[in-house]
């Protein structure tokens, strides 16, 4: 089962997530202009209730066929190996860079798509786990981002734009306030234009921040997000997570220090667009009415 459904910015604004930007960016000074230049970015969730079993075990069928599903819907073509073709090369060196803490990456999606990666024709030893320093990236002439959704106590979301925060060099230097700069990260000569894939593992995200991973705040969503637009991505787990965030309170419960990166990798740093009314959210899967 499939739902197209776009979230328009009136809903974005009604909830927490849209409040909290009205309120940076204009205490920022970065007030919408009345008129913006038209974009849109499609992103893609898919979610399947088989996924993970009661005792949050994944099954690996499952997910490479949520995953072909994915990597479709992003590119348009059709068939996995096409997707992934049209991504990346056989002459690429891939670095798949995931989350290593506070609720990391399932191994079984790094594993999931280093196989696809293969049948697709990327060498085995062309593809490398590149979460790290500079050097890890600057080995690279393709990354694919495998962040796992969570919050995070350090940057707000901890998720997209945090992912790439140790090819800096200085990541104590995007904490708290300062998260508003991890856009820049994505910009330096050995990350810029080398990402061709955001891929959110959204199996079991983690919605209030740490630094340890407190169950109560996990729960299976049991899905897949992913696009092109790390910004747009990064936009929809906000939102994922702010909602909810209110359903467990039953109030607004605003994430400390607000995550303003997203706005700003916009905003400041023209990575993609955070506005909800420029994003297509297409659902494919079990889906239960809203996000959450």
């Amino acid at each position: 089962m499939s739902d197209r459904r776009v979230v328009t910015r009136r809903d974005f604004v009604r909830d927490t997530a849209g409040a909290a930007v009205g309120v940076s960016l204009v205490g920022l000074g970065w007030a919408e202009q009345a008129v913006r230049e038209s974009r849109s970015a499609d992103v893609i969730l898919v979610r399947d209730q088989r996924v993970l079993s009661p005792s949050h075990d994944v099954d690996v069928s499952v997910l490479r066929e949520m995953l072909g599903e994915t990597v479709t819907r992003v590119t348009g073509k059709a068939s996995p190996r096409e997707a992934w073709r049209s991504l990346v090369k056989p002459e690429d060196t891939v670095g798949l860079v995931a989350t290593p803490h506070l609720n990391p990456t399932h191994e079984e999606v790094i594993a999931s798509v280093r196989a696809a990666l293969v049948d697709a024709g990327v060498p085995a030893e062309r593809i490398r786990l590149a979460q790290g320093g500079p050097d890890k990236a600057e080995a690279c002439t393709a990354l694919i981002s495998l962040p796992g959704l969570k919050a995070h106590w350090l940057t707000g979301m901890g998720t997209v734009l945090k992912n790439y925060i140790m090819y800096s060099g200085h990541p104590s230097r995007y904490h708290d306030e300062n998260n508003d700069r991890l856009g820049e990260i994505w910009l330096l000569p050995h990350v810029k234009g080398k990402t061709r894939l955001v891929l959110v593992d959204a199996l079991r995200p983690l919605c209030d921040k740490g630094p340890q991973p407190d169950p109560r705040y996990l729960w299976d969503y049991k899905g897949l997000i992913a696009g092109t637009d790390p910004v747009a991505v990064e936009a929809v787990c906000l939102k994922i997570i702010t909602a909810k965030r209110e359903a467990l309170r039953g109030e607004p419960w605003p994430l400390s220090p607000p995550p303003l990166c997203v706005q700003m990798a916009d905003k400041r740093y023209g990575l993609g667009t955070c506005m909800m009314g420029e994003i297509m959210i297409k659902r494919v899967g079990w889906a239960e009415g809203t996000l959450v």
